[in-house]
């Protein structure tokens, strides 16, 4: 249909140029370019500056006619040529489409959720960066974890994907529950319920619940998950019972977008309870363990140290 409609505007325009059309096929080609024009909408994100661009369009044709046109003309002319570099590359914005106004939410030192237009609820880590869609519209509801962890709640909508993007690779779902923990060098997804698949360069693995993806040194792995984060525990309160320091420094850095820093590995092996409130600060919680271990802590920024 596109390669029909642009053949079709440019014979109409080739022959405009040449004098050759009769009185109705010059309405013709004015009635249809201007409503056009007048009717579809441009992505300066995705084709650039619309009045550069037309400008452009416009020169070029200046060039190929090679004499001067009304104002009338230029318009006619100018719309068309745009309609053909649209459907060139693929694009025919009609008047009912729409662009998904993109939002960004950002969690400072506590955990924070947020409930998406479809259902969704996503609970965001401390010091982490989530990019969403104000409200859904096309075939697929894609949102993209920019920094940090969260806990995604997906609503289930088979026919509208749920896709999220995080560092190198993709996340699609239709309908579950699953962990995204991001960092520097590396990025997991545990899933909770449900099915997932998860994809970067080729590489595509599907999970079930107790099984996650780890994605590290430009590699995607299926493993069993840690029984630990098979919980949403940014959104409830945790107890941790007759545990190690290890497992506790684990949570406590994925839930705060933490990292530890120690002088002495043995200390992770120190046992302990301990509890975790889920609005809980992170010094709360560091307070809680300083008591029960007599070990000493210290936050700078993103890093605790341990002594």
């Amino acid at each position: 249909m596109i390669k029909r409609l642009k053949h079709s505007l440019e014979y109409l325009v080739d022959k405009s140029s040449r004098n050759k059309t009769s009185e109705a096929e010059e309405n013709l080609l004015t009635d249809f370019a201007l409503s056009e024009y007048q009717n579809s909408k441009w992505d300066d994100n995705v084709m650039g500056n619309s009045t550069e661009v037309s400008q452009n369009i416009y020169e070029g044709i200046q060039l190929r006619i090679m004499k001067k046109k009304n104002f009338n003309s230029y318009l006619k002319y100018m719309a068309v040529a745009s309609i053909l570099f649209l459907a060139g590359l693929g694009f025919f914005f009609k008047p009912d489409f729409s662009i998904e106004k993109q939002l960004t939410f950002k969690t400072s030192d506590i955990p924070k959720s947020i409930q998406l237009s479809d259902g969704s609820k996503i609970y965001l880590a401390a010091n982490s960066l989530f990019q969403y869609s104000e409200k859904f519209s096309g075939s697929e509801r894609k949102v993209s974890l920019l920094k940090g962890n969260a806990f995604f709640e997906v609503a289930k909508d088979k026919k509208h994907p749920f896709i999220i993007a995080s560092g190198e690779i993709k996340t699609r779902v239709v309908g579950t529950s699953f962990h995204i923990q991001m960092s520097k060098s590396k990025c997991e997804v545990i899933v909770v319920t449900g099915k997932v698949n998860v994809t970067s360069n080729g590489q595509s693995v599907d999970l079930v619940p107790n099984q996650e993806a780890l994605f590290e040194d430009k590699k995607l792995t299926k493993l069993l998950a840690d029984k630990s984060f098979l919980v949403n525990w940014y959104a409830s309160d945790v107890t941790l019972n007759q545990t190690t320091l290890k497992q506790v420094i684990t949570i406590l850095q994925y839930k705060y977008g933490v990292s530890f820093q120690y002088d002495n590995e043995l200390v992770l092996a120190t046992p302990l309870t301990v509890f975790i409130k889920k609005d809980a600060t992170l010094e709360n919680v560091l307070e809680q363990i300083n008591y029960i271990t007599n070990l000493k802590f210290k936050v700078y920024g993103e890093i605790v140290k341990v002594n």
